[in-house]
């Protein structure tokens, strides 16, 4: 009997190691969502990524968009991006660009800082300004004076680009600045890996970034995979999400 249990308990063991070795290499993931049910899909790119092969990305005929890095705070600016802004246009893939929000520098900085880094284009996707505390710079500032700089740079990027920004979100930080009510005309784009996306509000959203370790023919490191949530036509309407 204690053999019996052992062999058990070893076999359970066993099998969960399995499971987490092939979740951390991408090969299996808990809340991969179905083609049938989210047959628009994209990659998020940025230098981390090394040199992507645009032309072998754009054989896999899931891949639709990317939204690429452009610029974090008032000064970064992916040293990738030119490169891959081009190629993957070059290549048919529908781009669009993203800013990572920091906490220490102002929304006229930040704007500033992507507005002059990536070139308008009517065809495409709205801009993107990522909001999440990983990788960020100290939070020692007052709730309503991030959410005042979001603002200033969501109204920025938009005049600019006559998009309304899409904003990439953790599940705490749209809790913790109340992201829901405070831009209620911002696309949401949700990060979560483990779990299909429900923010506490009840809001909906259109993109779901359900892994952070896909692997795609072209790319030589790990990359995230997102979906979009909508029909062909819903899609097609994003790239005219209108001045407000």
């Amino acid at each position: 009997m204690k053999n019996t249990l052992k062999l058990s308990i070893f076999i359970v063991g066993l099998g969960l190691l399995l499971i987490i070795g092939l979740f951390y290499t991408g090969d299996f993931q808990m809340n991969a969502p179905s083609i049938e049910d989210y047959p628009i899909r994209g990659i998020d790119v940025s230098h981390h990524q090394n040199k992507i092969n645009w032309e072998i990305v754009q054989q896999d005929s899931t891949i639709r968009f990317a939204f690429i890095k452009a610029t974090e705070g008032e000064n970064f600016k992916d040293p990738a991006f030119d490169y891959n802004w081009s190629q993957a246009k070059a290549n048919g893939i529908d781009i669009g660009a993203y800013h990572f929000f920091t906490f220490c520098k102002s929304g006229t900085k930040q704007a500033n800082n992507f507005i002059q880094s990536v070139p308008y284009d009517s065809l495409a996707l709205p801009p993107v300004i990522d909001l999440e505390f990983g990788g960020n710079c100290q939070l020692i500032k007052e709730d309503s004076t991030i959410i005042k700089a979001i603002d200033t740079l969501q109204v920025l990027l938009t005049k600019q680009y006559h998009k309304k920004p899409i904003f990439y979100v953790t599940q705490d930080f749209y809790q913790r600045f109340s992201i829901g009510s405070q831009f209620p005309f911002n696309p949401i784009w949700v990060r979560d890996i483990y779990h299909s996306p429900a923010l506490y509000d009840g809001r909906g959203w259109i993109l779901w970034q359900y892994s952070n370790r896909g692997q795609v023919h072209g790319i030589e490191t790990y990359v995230d995979l997102n979906v979009f949530r909508g029909s062909e036509k819903a899609y097609q309407t994003l790239k005219k999400v209108p001045f407000r």
